[in-house]
């Protein structure tokens, strides 16, 4: 481990010289993780702001574990003070959790003078992440969307239909089936479905495709953003 005794370390009083070198080295890791982030993330939104909180991060951690040092009552009064804070930021996606608590894990590693744990630490994370990256447990990004139709009843028409969807999506399922009661749509039935399209670029031609099908309508296509698979 990285001879720390050469900076005459104090846990209650550390040197300038050691809280410099550990805000560096939480920073520089901060960095590689976030790097890290962005170029395996798959996703289409990869806020900026994310990427700077897991840097600042890894500084936050560092600061507040040298802060406590081996002080006890420190300790405690620390958890005191954050427990007042409350984070109501929802993170949704666990993928990126992982990559916030191995942030953290950096900046606490730097702030207790651990720098050759937080720097092995560090790059077998890294090197992980572009390893599954590559590996067959990555999946193409993907459009989830909603898919609503409307066309008689034949179970020829229906089997075109999902040929035609097969074509455009990853995956897809049918979400809700209508018999419509009325006389005039009484020999109609309507779907919906849950569609992952492969290229949401292809949409128009999804919908044509649908469309020179006789006797189909495509009563809408909606996608959201929230909905984007982000992994």
């Amino acid at each position: 481990m990285f001879d720390i005794t050469s900076l005459q370390y104090n846990s209650e009083n550390p040197t300038l010289v050691a809280i410099l070198l550990t805000v560096s080295c939480s920073l520089i890791l901060g960095i590689m993780i976030a790097f890290t982030y962005e170029k395996t993330s798959k996703g289409l939104d990869r806020p900026n702001h994310f990427l700077q909180a897991m840097v600042l991060v890894t500084i936050v951690a560092a600061t507040i574990l040298q802060a406590i040092g081996d002080s006890v009552a420190r300790g405690l009064g620390m958890l005191g003070a954050l427990s007042i804070i409350r984070f109501r930021t929802t993170i949704r996606d666990p993928r990126n959790i992982v990559f916030m608590f191995s942030a953290i894990a950096a900046g606490i590693a730097c702030g207790v003078f651990g720098f050759t744990i937080a720097i092995c630490g560090t790059i077998g994370f890294c090197t992980t992440a572009f390893l599954l990256r590559l590996s067959p447990f990555s999946r193409k990004a993907t459009f989830p969307g909603d898919l609503k139709l409307q066309y008689p009843k034949s179970a020829a028409q229906n089997k075109e239909i999902e040929q035609i969807i097969k074509r455009y999506t990853t995956n897809y399922r049918m979400t809700e089936y209508k018999y419509y009661t009325s006389e005039l749509k009484a020999n109609l039935i309507g779907k919906e479905y849950r569609i992952y399209m492969k290229n949401i670029n292809d949409s128009s031609k999804l919908i044509s495709e649908l469309q020179a099908i006789s006797g189909v309508k495509v009563q809408g296509l909606s996608f959201s953003e929230r909905q984007f698979d982000r992994i």
